[in-house]
């Protein structure tokens, strides 16, 4: 058997215009859903099913004629895809260089680079991986994550058929152990690990799979004109509500992904419905497919345009009228570079190398333009990321649960103390701090933390977080078997400009729990935080006090815990006098940045408070 399978006739060469028509709704929802509402939409998902169903099927017809050049097809390909990337990536570095503080510039190179090989999902996902990466601000380059599994899949798909072909299997059994097996790793790795699921080839590919298998069977359906006329409005009113249904951010790829995937195949299978009533008779409008034709030019402009325009603005959400302005702009744009850029090219004799050579351009700019420049006069040149690590450190997995890392500092013989620091980033920050005294003092640090989850008996950033919870539960079991001199964890959380920091019961909670054990716990008011990252503040509009924030918008005159009744063995410690003067919370102290983004005290700085806190951990301890 071919890998056409003889048992359904190869598709059909016929012009879809409705494809036009929901390649341009898939667009809009993106931009539309970014601008306005920051949540994912599912538009992405139909971009790669319409790829699939639209390659499978050309490959199909080029491999039953024998006529399959894949040197031919993949010059077409970066035809199509180069020029309006190799523009974009262009105008957007130096767009970059201009607006963007110093500090972005390292994230903006290394993304711009991944983007223009097509690696750029892949640089998201490792730093996805890192709970801390996911503080930085995005790149404006960010949305080219989508493009670059797109690349990947047009320069595999061929030679999977192709091997297929002559391998005379069936392709659509081929294809539905790619859909099944893909769906199957998308589902556990979302479920294990969402922010890597979410940019990782391997949880996208069936969705390519699932448009190939409608290419191979869409022919052998026969539906009558009403069904297919509610088959089309349902799946394209599904598909626009799918973002306001389901928490597709946090929840895709998985199994939720087969909402907007199965909406656009509702769509394709409906097809030409021969009733005036039908979606397709929308789809197919003209404004619609003109909008179609821009639909790749626009997704890649209005992420830079909405950035450039956050940056400038220094807002943190986008209003009606600005987000107009913004999506007006991009639709401007993707017509400039349709109309310049990708019609000419592709009606030109440009060849696949020289098109390549093109995409060196920005690879060029990038290192060349984005340079830092010479220091600058505050000291808050630091990394863009500044977190504090226990330096010489032995870490082992607990026995009572594997998401705990055990980490343990450097000591000579037996430690004059032992102090376990355990909740979230926040009390990592500390570690800059208590290193130079564990090292003076022969104390022995043992760490243990765990991003978005401080110490607490249930979870308190996310409501509900099991992994959370089970993760505090299993510290709280090794704490108590290690029998520190103290444990050193968050006293409060959320201090935010708006009175609204607290101390939860579920902290309470841990620190009686400790009692009952006769351990004691030394617990630290939390740090302010800010809706825009103090780093980036700074470098562009210098140490002004709007960069931080009214210290009586942020800090109580009584901290939340003295209003409670909390257990013996808790001390308070309160370092808000050295970071707030009696007025202000303000972005630098000295010459030292306080803050690196938006809720984290730089290493530096709290390396700086090290004598600070030893005379108060001192005073506590003696009493």
């Amino acid at each position: 058997m071919s890998g056409s399978d003889h048992s359904s006739p190869p598709p059909e060469r016929t012009y879809r215009p409705e494809l036009q028509g929901l390649r341009a709704v898939a667009a809009l929802l993106v931009v539309v859903y970014h601008v306005w509402l920051g949540r994912v939409s599912g538009g992405v998902d139909v971009f790669f099913l319409i790829s699939g169903f639209l390659v499978t099927g050309q490959l199909v017809r080029a491999t039953g004629r024998g006529r399959l050049d894949l040197r031919v097809l993949w010059s077409r390909t970066a035809k199509r895809l180069l020029p309006a990337a190799i523009v974009v990536l262009g105008a957007t570095l130096v767009a970059g260089a201009v607006l963007l503080p110093e500090n972005r510039w390292p994230q903006t190179v290394r993304e711009v680079i991944a983007s223009a090989l097509f690696l750029e999902n892949w640089q998201l996902a490792s730093d996805s991986t890192d709970y801390y990466a996911q503080h930085e601000q995005a790149s404006v380059v960010q949305h080219f994550w989508s493009l670059s599994i797109q690349g990947q899949f047009y320069l595999v798909w061929p030679l999977l058929v192709l091997v297929v072909t002559l391998l005379r299997r069936s392709l659509f059994h081929v294809l539905s152990a790619v859909f099944a097996i893909s769906l199957g790793y998308s589902v556990w790795l979302t479920a294990v690990d969402q922010p890597l699921a979410y940019f990782h080839t391997a949880t996208r590919i069936w969705e390519f799979a699932f448009g190939g298998l409608l290419a191979l069977a869409v022919s052998r359906i026969d539906l009558a004109s009403p069904l297919r006329t509610v088959l089309g409005w349902s799946g394209l009113l599904g598909l626009v509500v799918c973002g306001i249904v389901l928490d597709v951010g946090a929840g895709f790829p998985g199994y939720l992904a087969l909402w907007p995937t199965t909406c656009a195949a509702a769509v394709i299978v409906a097809g030409a419905t021969g009733s005036r009533f039908g979606a397709d008779r929308l789809l197919a409008s003209g404004p619609l497919r003109y909008l179609g034709d821009l639909s790749y030019a626009l997704y890649l402009w209005h992420w830079p345009v909405l950035v450039g325009w956050l940056v400038l603005s220094g807002h943190t959400e986008v209003g009606v009228l600005d987000g107009v302005a913004i999506i007006g702009a991009s639709l401007v744009l993707a017509a400039v570079t349709h109309h310049l850029v990708e019609k000419p090219v592709r009606g030109s004799r440009f060849r696949a190398r020289t098109l390549t050579a093109l995409l060196l351009i920005p690879l060029l700019v990038a290192t060349t333009v984005l340079q830092p420049a010479g220091p600058r006069e505050v000291a808050a040149q630091i990394p863009a990321t500044d977190f504090a690590a226990l330096d010489g450190r032995h870490c082992a997995k607990s026995v009572h649960n594997q998401e705990l890392d055990v980490c343990y500092g450097p000591v000579e013989g037996t430690p004059a103390k032992r102090v376990v620091l355990v909740g979230d980033s926040h009390v990592q920050q500390y570690l800059a701090a208590f290193a130079p005294i564990a090292e003076r003092r022969n104390w022995q640090l043992i760490a243990m933390l765990k991003g978005a989850c401080p110490f607490s008996t249930r979870s308190e950033k996310v409501t509900g977080d099991q992994s959370c919870e089970r993760w505090n539960e299993s510290a709280a079991t090794e704490i108590i078997g290690l029998r520190p001199d103290f444990v050193f964890t968050l006293a409060t959380r959320d201090v935010q400009v708006g009175l609204t920091e607290q101390t939860p019961p579920g902290f309470v909670d841990r620190w009686r729990q400790l009692d009952a054990e006769q351990i004691p716990v030394v617990a630290v008011r939390d740090n302010p935080r800010y809706s825009f990252s103090v780093l980036d503040c700074v470098q562009v509009h210098g140490p002004a006090a709007r960069c931080g924030a009214p210290r009586a918008d942020l800090l109580a005159p009584v901290p939340p815990y003295a209003l409670l009744d909390v257990p013996a063995n808790v001390s308070f410690l309160d370092f808000s006098d050295h970071l707030c003067t009696e007025d202000q919370c303000p972005p630098v102290v000295g010459d030292l940045l306080v803050n690196f983004d938006d809720n984290h005290v730089s290493a530096t700085f709290m390396r700086s408070l090290s004598p600070v806190v030893e005379l108060a951990l001192d005073a506590v301890t003696e009493a």
